[in-house]
């Protein structure tokens, strides 16, 4: 009886992710579309093929579905684990060399920006015109938060530029790996994210490693 009990539970845990999932895309691609503003949670509830209660219910409002929608969106999953906490982030910082971190770095990062690249006119659009979305994030700004504790690891690796200081290296990997210069290269100019990777790395070596 316990093991149909749990299976039902299981079952029930993976519709509600399954459905929680369709709204975050849902909202993700409309809020994209028509600007935050302009969409309202009953066309994210139709788009999703659930009744706008439902997101009531699972989100609360608007902007706890936005602020949901955008570290899932960053994340790529929707586990609760910050980025400075996931493996490749702590594999990265754990590399023995600048060059093999700052590798990591930019391909962990530039997998990041093809993600979030396209929610970022959307989502700077949207605190404009409501400030108390920018309050959702207690980190001012968290990519430099990150880039900035890699940064540190990396200046201090053995095969490290001399001179370069954190600070410096991490100024050179907010500019290199933004979502702006991504999205200019790859959206505007047509770059694969491939190309760009390989180029954000080549341009970023010589600066910060031997």
């Amino acid at each position: 009886m316990t093991s149909v009990k749990g299976k039902a539970a299981n079952r029930r845990t993976a519709k509600a992710r399954e459905t929680r999932t369709r709204m975050l895309d849902a909202a993700r691609e409309l809020f994209v579309e028509r600007g935050y503003g302009a969409t309202t949670l009953a066309e994210v509830a139709e788009a999703a093929g659930v009744a706008v209660q439902t997101i009531y219910f699972t989100f609360g409002n608007k902007r706890a579905l936005l602020k949901e929608m955008v570290d899932v969106t960053i994340a790529g999953d929707d586990e609760p684990v910050a980025t400075m906490d996931r493996r490749w982030f702590q594999d990265a910082l754990a590399a023995p060399t600048a060059a093999a971190q700052l590798r990591a770095q930019v391909a962990g990062s530039c997998a990041t920006l093809d993600r979030v690249a396209p929610i970022i006119k959307m989502l700077t659009l949207a605190a404009s015109s409501d400030p108390e979305i920018t309050g959702l994030w207690p980190d001012a700004d968290p990519r430099y938060t990150v880039l900035s504790t890699s940064a540190a690891a990396l200046v201090a690796k053995p095969d490290a530029r001399p001179g370069v200081t954190a600070a410096d290296a991490a100024d050179r990997l907010y500019a290199i790996l933004s979502p702006e210069l991504y999205l200019m290269l790859v959206r505007e100019r047509g770059w694969s994210p491939e190309r760009y990777t390989e180029w954000a790395f080549d341009t970023l070596r010589p600066q910060l490693c031997a």
